[in-house]
């Protein structure tokens, strides 16, 4: 399928848009996360409202929370005063004395169109008491842009790409117009030049098995790893943005399992040359045993949290 109509077929299957203040980000929460030093970080993540990214993928459910134009001059500063206004005083129990911060904007952050670059200054100043500032990016849009915004920023700079999967015909097929050339370029481009790299992948994508999808998630911790990851989060593949519902009545898609999930994130872990975490968001509906379900989502908590692996919990229920 031609570029221009694979990106009118996804649009095509897509329902409305959630209805956003551009003064306001459209989330925000104080997270832990397990840091390279062996202690719990009081992480800050905001999800910034702006316009939606230009790249059309597959499986992306991101679009519902952006706009159709370009945020007002001073949104995004605000938005960032705002979240930072009310984020709850008490640290995470467990969480050290590190702070980070995650701008998280649907897209990229160097992309002018979502993030004006005259703002940059502003945003810096904003985020300086945070050690570390995540921002995420295609590689496409990563260059001078970024070199700068990292100068500006007071701590270290981190930027998250989507690798999503080192199966060459399948990310092609995720219309993320993205190689694992063009992903090794954008990799070796952040290590030159200091900046820290995050990686997104995906378990379990549109047109695998269960079995292919827990082998190239395998396989994808093992590619963004060669490429320089200091930190890898693996995202079960979900349904509901139109485009995963139709592969899915076509016989072309299935949400990963609950086993595929704890195979993926022991993997990662255990192989000791990052750290790895599970996305856990919605993770329930990924749950089909009751007996058992519980204590098997407080231990993927708890690799998340310790980037260590506990026993596994056996169910007279299910065969688990």
């Amino acid at each position: 399928m031609a570029q221009s109509d694979r990106d009118q077929w996804i649009l095509g299957q897509r329902g409305p848009k959630n209805r956003l203040d551009p003064w306001q980000p459209y989330a925000f929460m104080v997270e832990p996360e397990w840091s390279e030093t062996g202690e719990l970080a009081e992480v800050a993540t905001l999800f910034l409202t702006n316009r939606e990214c230009p790249y059309r993928c597959l499986m992306c459910d991101l679009w519902k929370n952006t706009l159709d134009d370009r945020v007002p001059a001073g949104a995004i500063p605000a938005q960032i005063r705002y979240a930072l206004d009310r984020l709850p005083r008490r640290v995470p129990p467990g969480c050290g004395t590190r702070r980070w911060v995650k701008l998280y904007n649907s897209g990229s952050f160097f992309d002018p169109a979502a993030i004006p670059p005259a703002e940059d200054e502003e945003i810096a100043r904003l985020v300086a008491p945070f050690e570390r500032v995540i921002v995420e990016c295609h590689p496409a849009m990563l260059g001078k842009r970024c070199l700068r915004f990292r100068e500006r920023v007071a701590g270290d700079l981190e930027v998250a790409m989507g690798l999503e999967t080192a199966h060459p015909a399948v990310l092609e097929r995720l219309n993320k117009r993205m190689t694992l050339d063009s992903f090794a370029r954008g990799a070796a481009f952040l290590a030159e030049n200091g900046i820290a790299l995050r990686v997104f992948i995906l378990l379990r994508p549109p047109f695998m098995s269960e079995a292919e999808g827990l082998e190239w998630a395998c396989r994808s911790l093992d590619f963004a790893f060669d490429h320089g990851a200091a930190v890898c989060s693996v995202i079960p593949t979900r349904g509901g943005n139109g485009t995963m519902e139709a592969l899915a009545a076509a016989g072309q898609f299935a949400p990963p399992t609950l086993a595929s999930m704890e195979a993926a994130l022991e993997y990662g872990v255990r192989l000791g040359r990052g750290r790895v975490f599970l996305d856990l968001w919605d993770v329930e509906r990924f749950c089909t045993c009751t007996a058992c379900a519980g204590e098997r989502l407080a231990r993927l908590v708890e690799i998340n949290r310790t980037q260590t692996v506990p026993p596994r919990i056996a169910c007279a229920r299910c065969g688990h």
